[in-house]
């Protein structure tokens, strides 16, 4: 059995998609130390033909909790409402934008203020939407030492679910040995997307947006072979 491990994050790149659909498993850290300036409370959108940030507002509290500890700040009601409008005004002449904006919208609209639970629901969403089949596992119901770090902790899950095989995105080269993997018994891979293109209005195409934009562009069947659309790096 092959799994994936991520932090949760706010309508991921189409990556993200990629790992969790190619895995048996896939782990999503939610007693993880939340990190500022990463992808679980925000994401690219085009705006204007360029990249834009749109960010989910935090209630104020300590940098140091886990995510799971984290909520959407109280004035939620209000910036959601502007955040749909934001989306709806850069993206209401894209060819997918219905089913795309209904999508969205019913992961914008979630009640739930706690951040970790908002961003598992809207990968719920956007998961059955392309028929994606991985079951996911909240990594804090794991019977394991919390307290590993890094590779140590990612090797630990692997024990825990019996897994043979760990797969990473790319980006995550630098960060584990081979040969520790190795010892124990687990593969470890890395998945690196193939470069695609796909038409954003007439602008030049700005890679890796949220999926967001890619629904907005691309057919679901579209979006699906997108999803085999990578190598994997042993």
């Amino acid at each position: 059995m092959k799994i994936g491990i991520m932090q949760p994050y706010f309508l991921p790149y189409i990556g993200y998609f990629q790992l969790m659909n190619v895995v048996d498993e896939f782990i999503i850290y939610d007693n993880i130390e939340f990190t500022k300036k990463g992808w679980i409370n925000r994401n690219r959108i085009l705006i204007n033909g360029k990249d834009s940030f749109i960010t989910l507002p935090l209630k104020k509290d300590s940098d140091y909790l886990d995510v799971k500890d984290r909520y959407l700040a109280d004035t939620w009601e209000n910036d959601r409402a502007k955040l749909l409008n934001k989306i709806t005004e850069s993206y209401r002449k894209a060819p997918n934008f219905k089913i795309a904006y209904d999508l969205v919208e019913k992961c914008i609209l979630f009640d739930n203020k706690n951040l970790f639970y908002f961003i598992l629901n809207s990968l719920n969403i956007i998961k059955q939407y392309l028929d994606i089949k991985t079951p996911f596992l909240v990594s804090s119901s794991l019977l394991i030492n919390h307290d590993l770090k890094a590779d140590k902790k990612v090797i630990e899950i692997c024990k825990a679910r019996k897994a043979s095989g760990y797969l990473n995105p790319i980006g995550g080269v630098a960060l584990y040995n081979k040969s520790e993997f190795k010892n124990v018994g687990i593969d470890l891979g890395f998945l690196k997307s193939d470069d695609f293109v796909y038409s954003q209005f007439n602008n030049e195409f700005i890679p890796w947006l949220s999926i967001i934009d890619v629904m907005m562009f691309n057919s679901k069947e579209r979006i699906k072979e997108y999803l085999d659309s990578f190598y994997t790096i042993i």
